[in-house]
């Protein structure tokens, strides 16, 4: 832990500069939450913008950046008080000395992810033995391992090749690998150019892919009224967003920026996000001594990543998800 703590700060460092989002320690009334670009984080800035943080006390900041090994080392290091990423990714980092928990859900891939092929390739059992790029140690890689294991097959099964979700689409669409697992807007890309098909998208596994906000327990146990202020302006966030969907696409596109900087490129990324409002975060979470779903996908985590990385990870639930924060399903 603490080799891969200096070597990440260095990096960390380089990467952020000296950046006014990134807090020396906890400091009531403030959350710092670092992040990838991702349309599924646009309920943050919503939130942000609208001032429902701030009507609340809270001044939540908000830092890109892309890489989760620089991000969970900022958070560890105490330079972030939390993280917003998908829980499969956090959970490789959670140990007795780097304690923190999920205290809201805020989207789930629903077609934002998918699995590209050749015009030959028509199922998952079709990839064995064949090269797909894939991100290893991502979200991408973990959807793959899923995907892989229903068909009844493994990650052994195929030849993986490492590259971000952007060069795989590219590596695809020239023709230098037979698959690949991306995202939009790459998706909508191969589809426009006729460079193969969409296998598999994330609407055919539900609840899968989910991204919460993650902070650090120091931070959880000393601003618990900040904590459910973020819980609170988020909710409203979500409402906001259903009822004025082109005045949040512009929000977001300003907030995330990067390939989501146009708002016309935001509303169509938007199609393949489910986002949840309090209610559904308690749903999909659970309560206290009530694991919900999301349970299942933290066995999954621990279960793919351990085939993966050949070390065993057994992280429970209560270690990684704190649900006091959340009102009631109805």
């Amino acid at each position: 832990m603490t080799r891969f703590l200096r070597h990440a700060l260095s990096r960390l460092a380089l990467a952020v500069g000296a950046s006014a989002a990134l807090l020396g320690a906890a400091q009531a009334g403030t959350l710092s939450i670092g992040h990838t670009t991702w349309v599924g984080y646009g309920p943050l800035f919503v939130a942000r913008d609208l001032g429902y943080f701030k009507q609340a006390g809270l001044d939540v900041q908000l830092t890109t950046i892309e890489e989760s090994s620089l991000y969970m080392a900022a958070m560890a290091s105490g330079k972030l008080t939390g993280t917003a990423s998908t829980i499969d990714e956090i959970l490789k980092y959670r140990s007795p000395q780097f304690c923190f928990r999920s205290v809201l859900a805020l989207d789930e891939s629903a077609g934002g992810d998918g699995v590209v092929t050749a015009n030959g390739i028509t199922s998952i059992k079709d990839l064995k033995g064949k090269a797909v790029a894939v991100n290893e140690g991502s979200v991408s890689m973990f959807w793959l391992s899923y995907l892989l294991k229903q068909a009844g097959l493994g990650v052994k099964d195929i030849e993986v090749k490492n590259m971000t979700a952007d060069d795989a689409a590219s590596a695809f669409m020239a023709g230098r690998v037979p698959a690949a697992v991306t995202w939009e807007p790459n998706l909508t890309m191969v589809k426009q150019k006729k460079a193969g098909q969409v296998l598999v998208d994330s609407r055919k596994t539900p609840g899968v892919i989910v991204d919460v906000v993650a902070l650090r327990c120091d931070v959880i146990d000393k601003q618990p009224a900040d904590v459910k202020a973020l819980v609170e302006g988020v909710n409203k966030a979500v409402a906001y967003m259903k009822a004025h969907p082109a005045e949040s696409a512009k929000i977001i596109a300003k907030g995330v920026g990067g390939y989501l900087s146009k708002p016309e490129d935001v509303s169509e990324a938007l199609k393949g996000v489910r986002f949840y409002d309090t209610a559904g975060s308690a749903g999909l979470m659970g309560q206290p001594g009530k694991p919900g779903p999301l349970k299942d996908v933290v066995s999954l985590a621990n279960e793919t990543w351990s085939v993966i990385q050949g070390k065993t990870f057994n992280v429970g639930y209560d270690d990684l998800v704190d649900t006091r924060f959340l009102k009631p399903a109805h």
